[in-house]
């Protein structure tokens, strides 16, 4: 058998992809194409014409038709059998069997058609064989990511090092530098410098809970601050990569990239201010199980009116998921304990003035799958042309508000956009870093559930880690201040409170 030609046509004779596979021109290619309509007998069922010099043996494709060139004393049997070869590769490229598709992929398909036939005679392959040939997976190419990945995380490693030496360096010379300070508590003369250190300092004496919240003074800063707690240094310091950051909000585990996810600050605030602050670190299984949730909650106090610095705060605790809470050790743990009142072991001492000063902090882990506020379910299916993905999400905690939800879904390179189908929200596809953003708007009791279709060429596992990240106003554990008073007296004082549950880490493995 010797093959002429391979072509896909229209059944007017017009020739969309063709592949010459001996010394042909290309007036020689499209005569016989445009020819071969004329020459096919309407309302027979054969698979092959002749002419004088040449036979073709085709098979329609829809609309279109798979055509193969050869000389009269081929075997015909064994056309046949290259035809459908031939019939069944086209759908592996090609979605739909129309002609912008298979102009989209026609070097594909010549690709491909060159491991069917070479120099006009039949290889010895199959189609899986066709597929692994074409995909030109190297051995070399991994090794070389391999050893790639391997440096940029030796390389982060450094960076992290070096960054934790120069927190030191910074620490041990505002320390140096640092006022007269009492109880723990810093003095109302501190710089703003001095204020994350101090407070750093209080946070620090407070040994028991592995991962505390880092705290950042509420008043803008120009200057990078490394404030670090203990055992999470490391991981902090990672997330303020760059000059001319912000302090991050307790318990917002906000990368500098995410500042826009962060709520902004309330308009206004008074003299006696709080923030209640949590954030959420949450690792699931892709199949079901929830391997690890830990909650980190920080109440911080800031008093900026010194005829307000004796005082005691009321805290109302409705939380009946089994959270751990812990004073600072200057506060009258037995009044706390007795009263949920947060007042100084010694009463005739003020808070220190415009400080932020963390009062009270808890923690909630868990391995119980009801207490996860939101869930994500992924579904990948691989189908004939790649993996259909049906995600959903579910709001447990009816009493939440997530606000910016973004559900990032990893997707593969190289292989286009992946095609949407039904979709609550909206989406963006980022092609450098091959992410699928889903983007909710707002997640509460009344838009609790929602799902996402999408179509890719690509595996089940390609899909995983899931990550989301969201902000609410909101507290998870439900700890709040009820009240302020003056320690003489008893009298009530106005105060303002700032609330926020954000993600430190939320991912679906």
């Amino acid at each position: 058998m010797v093959l002429l030609a391979a072509a896909i046509c229209t059944k007017a004779g017009k020739a969309l992809v063709s592949r010459q596979f001996v010394e042909m021109t290309r007036t020689r290619v499209e005569g016989l194409l445009a020819a071969f309509p004329k020459l096919m007998n309407t309302g027979k069922q054969h698979t092959f014409v002749e002419t004088e010099s040449v036979r073709y043996v085709y098979q329609p494709l829809e609309k279109l038709y798979m055509v193969l060139v050869t000389t009269k004393n081929s075997n015909i049997l064994e056309d046949l059998e290259t035809l459908r070869l031939f019939s069944r590769v086209i759908p592996e490229y090609c979605r739909v069997l129309e002609e912008s598709e298979i102009s989209e992929h026609c070097f594909d398909l010549i690709f491909a058609f060159d491991e069917i036939v070479a120099l006009g005679y039949r290889e010895n392959v199959n189609l899986a064989q066709i597929r692994t040939f074409t995909e030109m997976d190297s051995h070399e190419e991994k090794v070389f990511r391999a050893v790639r990945e391997t440096q940029e995380r030796e390389a982060k490693a450094e960076m992290r090092r070096k960054a934790k030496e120069l927190q030191q360096i910074r620490r041990d010379a505002d320390r140096g530098k640092k006022g007269s300070s009492f109880g723990g508590f810093a003095s109302s003369g501190m710089s703003s410098s001095n204020t994350s250190i101090i407070t750093d300092t209080l946070i620090e004496l407070e040994k028991p809970k592995p991962s505390p919240a880092p705290v950042r003074s509420s008043g803008p800063s120009k200057a990078l601050k490394l404030v670090g707690k203990g055992k999470e240094v490391d991981d902090f310091v990672d997330k303020l990569k760059s000059e001319g950051e912000n302090i991050i909000l307790p318990g917002t585990g906000k990368r500098p990239s995410d500042a826009s996810k962060s709520l902004p600050p309330p308009t206004h605030t008074e003299s006696v201010h709080m923030r209640v602050e949590e954030k959420i670190t949450l690792t699931c299984g892709r199949d079901g199980g929830l391997q690890n949730m830990e909650v980190i909650g920080m109440i911080t106090l800031r008093v900026s009116d010194e005829k307000n610095g004796r005082i005691r705060l009321n805290i109302n605790n409705n939380d009946k998921r089994g959270v751990q809470l812990q004073t600072h050790p200057n506060v009258d743990k037995k009044l706390f304990t007795a009263e949920s009142v947060i007042g100084l072991k010694n009463p005739d001492k003020s808070f220190p003035l415009k400080t932020d000063v963390g009062v009270l902090k808890w923690r909630l882990q868990t391995t119980e799958e009801s207490l996860i506020p939101l869930t994500i379910n992924c579904w990948p299916s691989e189908s004939g042309t790649g993996c259909d993905v049906n995600i959903e999400y579910e709001l447990q905690d009816e009493t939440l508000e997530l606000n910016d939800v973004v559900i990032s879904i990893p997707v593969p390179s190289g292989v286009g956009a992946p095609v949407i189908g039904d979709l609550d929200g909206e989406y963006r596809h980022d092609s450098r870093r091959n992410v699928l953003e889903w983007s909710l708007p707002v997640i509460d009791v009344k838009n609790k559930a929602g799902s996402m279709e999408f179509s890719i060429n690509g595996q089940p596992n390609d899909f995983f880690p899931v990550s989301v990240s969201f902000v609410s106003k909101g507290s998870y554990c439900d700890i709040q201040v009820t009240k302020v008073s003056q320690v003489d007296g008893d009298s009530p004082v106005r105060f303002s409170t700032e609330t926020s549950f954000v993600v430190d880490k939320y991912e679906i493995l």
